[in-house]
């Protein structure tokens, strides 16, 4: 199965990013669906069913080790002109030793990993059709402010992309476990 490391934002923070990009949505953009946003910590692609025992027991690890952090959503960044995200602030350091956790618990349960790269927080609003001018999406963003919340669990998550052909289907998510944090 397609599965990823994750952090879960509340429904609240949701609406309040929601409000705030409601005003921005156009056709220029692929905008994902607000149930499935979520800070990936560590992507794993596709995972061995004879692998989950390990993989759930050193996750399940990594939160243990992890204390829980303060996190808000905060203004918006993009990666090069195809992809726009909201960004976060608050326990940044705490979310990305968690990340470098969950990567290594992934590693090290024999699940190969893409080469390691600094973790940068974001949460995937839209994609480009093709090299899109992000900047009034930016703009629109940059003074977003999300109300604080707690982050008490890391999620492990269920990719499952779209089979019927529509367009604009998008990926379904499913939380498949979660661990609360408890360093």
């Amino acid at each position: 199965m397609r599965l990823f490391a994750a952090v879960l934002p509340p429904d609240a923070a949701v609406t309040e990013l929601a409000r705030a990009v409601e005003g921005l949505r156009d056709d220029r953009l692929r905008w994902t669906a607000q149930e499935g946003w979520h800070f990936t910590l560590a992507f794993m692609g596709e995972v061995r069913d004879d692998v989950l025992p390990d993989l759930h027991a050193r996750l399940e690890r990594a939160a243990r080790r992890s204390a829980p952090f303060t996190l808000r959503l905060h203004g918006a960044g993009r990666f090069g002109d195809r992809a726009l995200w909201a960004g976060a602030a608050g326990g940044l350091d705490g979310m990305r030793m968690l990340a470098e956790r969950a990567d290594a618990a992934a590693r090290r349960a024999g699940v190969p990993m893409e080469q390691h790269h600094r973790y940068t927080p974001h949460l995937t609003l839209a994609r480009g059709r093709e090299s899109a001018d992000l900047e009034p999406y930016l703009e629109g963003l940059a003074a977003f402010e999300g109300t604080p919340w707690q982050v008490t669990e890391l999620s492990l998550v269920r990719s499952n992309l779209p089979v019927s052909g529509v367009p604009g289907e998008q990926p379904r998510y499913e939380t498949v476990a979660a661990w609360p944090l408890a360093g």
